[in-house]
């Protein structure tokens, strides 16, 4: 009885363990390919049947780790996977080299400072230092949004990009569809190329909110984020953006991609 006990057991622990893994495999396709994958594309790709492919992804959504557009059909990671990976990220060189600098910015502008990381073509909020002020806005750590929303993603892009009117015009192809306008994103980001690499949007990330962003690089010349500074419009003034803001965040990102070893021609 009791060997048979064991043995119930250990089938139940490895039925687990392989559940398991075909869901961290299925994350790892989600967040990984370039066009998301719907059920057929992705129960092919971790070798199970739709059925049991789709009783996983199921259970993902349930815990949000996955969403599911009900358009297309295709799967996309949830918000509760980017918040784990904000909290894994708590941990990682970007934000421990970037937070003390951010804590500088902060402090001196009295504005809240983020961290910004690309995530296919949408920007993710992954480290933030608050102001004091009354009035600001809810914090975004963990949220994402369409890159073309907003300035850390639109200086991200014009950077990362060499050929932004070939690149614009295959997106349009597909997924970015959803630009509302890319002839005017491709003069903005060539724009936004020729001065330095600095952004400033308003109202991207929501009615009376304005931010201003400059892109981080590493040793190699890389974009690897863009650190953005933002408030209420009303605080946001030209004037103060230009002869305040912009300076010192430019300040700001020079250092810290010094300490990824980025070094200007």
């Amino acid at each position: 009885m009791a060997c048979e006990v064991t043995m119930i057991t250990d089938k139940s622990s490895i039925y687990t363990v392989q559940t398991v893994t075909k869901a961290f495999e299925i994350l790892e396709l989600i967040s990984g390919q370039q066009a998301r994958g719907d059920l057929p594309h992705l129960a092919a790709k971790v070798a199970m049947t739709r059925n049991k492919t789709f009783r996983l992804l199921s259970t993902l959504m349930e815990k949000g780790l996955v969403d599911r557009d009900p358009q297309t059909g295709i799967y996309q990671l949830g918000a509760s996977s980017i918040s784990l990976a904000q909290k894994m990220l708590k941990h990682s060189s970007v934000i421990n080299l970037a937070h003390p600098i951010m804590e500088s910015l902060a402090k001196r502008h009295d504005e809240a400072v983020y961290m910004t990381i690309i995530r296919g073509d949408e920007v993710v909020f992954v480290d933030m230092v608050d102001c004091d002020q009354q009035i600001k806005a809810t914090s975004l750590v963990g949220e994402k949004f369409p890159f073309f929303t907003n300035a850390a993603g639109k200086v991200i892009k014009a950077l990362e990009t060499r050929e932004l009117p070939d690149w614009l015009s295959q997106k349009r192809r597909g997924r970015a569809k959803l630009v509302p306008n890319p002839e005017k994103l491709a003069l903005e980001l060539l724009e936004i190329r020729s001065n330095g690499g600095v952004a400033i949007d308003n109202g991207g990330l929501g009615e009376g909110i304005s931010s201003v962003a400059v892109a981080v690089k590493d040793y190699a010349g890389k974009v690897i984020g863009a650190i953005t500074l933002l408030g209420p419009s009303f605080r946001m003034v030209r004037e103060r953006i230009e002869s305040e803001i912009v300076p010192s965040l430019m300040e700001g990102a020079a250092l810290i991609s010094e300490k990824f070893g980025y070094m200007p021609a």
